[in-house]
């Protein structure tokens, strides 16, 4: 339905502040991030931009917001079971053999990232890995490189391995099952080399430089065995399901529903892991989006591009746009700008959209929100992972990937 009262040229400008606001990741002189950022893009638009109330509550997906909702909570259940601690401190006992040791926490960790959070993952593994490392004289900074790209790449492997390949599945009605199977291929290939490419520029530099004293990690989640298997087969049972017709929103709430009436975890215990910051950016994203699209500048913007020579429906083209924009501008801001191109949202744009963003995620620091988890965390420890160490590694990984990505696409086609 058109807006009459939508005013345009507000609305382009409050879009384009709000995406360099995102792009630079404050403001000076004020305590902004990202999310307060897209925020007070959202409010702008309805106060300015003469939006309607109820028209922004219709722009925001809804069932992408409740699917995340739930598999936060889902998370959070396994968290406080101590799963991620005890996995965690499982791989860090393999440290004998290095080459080893990096191919089981990369497997580890991309195998958790596909069906749960992945900034968990991260969060709980960094501290741990980290420590053991050390006290085995082990440089952690490549290891903990592997860990981010690893969670990158797993959480690619699904389509709730994060909030980007959710709102991609929520938007374009994808079918759980045919993404894993189209996705397999080029997220293994992708692990497989990531895994590769560290060790061989790494090799040589495995000695622990040395650290000055840093705070001992926080103690690890005690492991409960009963909560574990709980947990693991609500999320088996959720997984089974999603090969189903059922709304996967209503799938996931369920089980978030049962964790929540839980006879041993408080239910602010387990809302206190929820990530609220991302719902928030989320939503604030779908309303910016939204409004931008309801102008009509966003496909005249796509035209001009097609006919400058740069088709965003070209896989390679549309692939290193996600890769590219996921850097400069975050990676739930570039997947919701991109899913307004036209026929994105379907197969196979949307499987590439999907895997480009996590691949690219790995490319530099700023590219994921777990790999700035990793870096805190080591930097709390007295572990320093500068920009460049991270790109260089994370640049190749990443080309490597994209590359494998674009050759399955020209393979499927």
């Amino acid at each position: 339905m058109p807006l009459s009262t939508l005013d345009k040229p507000a609305v382009l400008t409050i879009f384009a502040l709000t995406y360099l606001g995102i792009a630079a990741g404050r403001v000076p002189g004020l305590k902004l991030d990202r999310t307060g950022i897209v925020l007070l893009g959202a409010i702008a638009v309805m106060v300015f931009g003469g939006v309607p109330t109820g028209e922004v509550i219709g722009f925001i997906n809804w069932p992408t917001m409740l699917l995340l909702f739930g598999f936060f909570v889902l998370s959070a259940q396994l968290r406080l079971s101590g799963l991620f601690d005890a996995v965690a401190q499982a791989v860090a006992r393999r440290l004998g053999h290095p080459r080893q040791f990096l191919a089981l926490l990369m497997l580890c960790t991309a195998a958790l990232s596909a069906f749960l959070n992945h900034d968990i993952v991260c969060f709980v593994f960094t501290p741990i890995v980290a420590t053991a490392l050390l006290r085995q004289r082990l440089n952690p900074v490549p290891f903990l490189i592997a860990l981010t790209v690893a969670s990158n790449i797993g959480a690619a492997a699904t389509l709730v391995g994060n909030p980007q390949g959710m709102m991609i599945a929520q938007v374009g009605a994808l079918a759980f099952g045919r993404y894993v199977l189209w996705c397999a291929a080029p997220v293994l290939f992708a692990l497989a080399s990531s895994g590769a490419v560290i060790w061989w520029l790494s090799r040589r530099d495995l000695a622990a430089p040395a650290l000055p004293a840093s705070p001992a990690p926080l103690p690890p989640q005690p492991f409960d065995r009963s909560h574990t298997a709980k947990g693991l087969v609500i999320l088996a049972v959720v997984m089974a399901l999603f090969f189903t017709p059922l709304p996967k929103e209503l799938v996931a709430l369920t089980a978030a529903g049962i964790h929540l009436a839980s006879p041993k975890f408080k239910t602010e215990d387990l809302l206190k892991l929820v990530d609220w910051p991302i719902l928030v950016l989320f939503m604030g994203l779908f309303v910016v989006t939204g409004a931008i699209q309801a102008t009509g500048y966003a496909d005249h913007a796509v035209l001009a591009l097609a006919r400058g020579g740069l088709d965003l429906q070209s896989p390679t083209v549309l692939a290193l746009a996600t890769t590219v924009l996921s850097n400069l501008i975050n990676n739930a801001a570039a997947v919701m700008l991109l899913l307004k191109v036209p026929g994105v949202a379907q197969p196979p744009d949307a499987y590439v959209l999907a895997l480009a963003n996590s691949f690219g995620g790995s490319l530099l620091i700023v590219g994921s929100v777990s790999n700035i988890i990793v870096v805190q965390q080591a930097r709390a420890l007295g572990i320093g992972i500068s920009f460049r160490a991270y790109a260089r590694l994370g640049i190749p990984v990443t080309l490597v990937a994209l590359a494998g990505l674009i050759a399955w696409v020209q393979c499927a086609a």
